[in-house]
């Protein structure tokens, strides 16, 4: 079972690293990890890589769930205009 929901708003605790969750994985050995997509740009105008954080790193950014951001193809939901 997942403490989060794909498209959440989420911040990492330890690091305030914070994006939507676009990904989740769950282990054998229990361990359940979420796909951390940023929603900031970098100083040179790219986005930082995903991360991929384990479940009790993460917290809700209150009220900031972004709903549904499923397509079928075309750029990731994440990516700059025009790429």
């Amino acid at each position: 079972m997942f403490l989060f929901n794909l498209n959440d708003s989420v911040r990492d605790k330890v690091t305030s690293f914070s994006g939507i969750i676009l990904g989740r994985t769950e282990y054998a050995t229990g361990c359940i990890q979420y796909g951390i997509c940023p929603t900031a740009m970098k100083k040179d105008g790219t986005f930082p890589d995903w991360q991929w954080l384990d479940e009790s790193r993460l917290e809700v950014v209150k009220g900031k769930s972004v709903g549904h951001l499923y397509r079928k193809g075309g750029p990731h939901p994440c990516a700059p205009e025009g790429n």
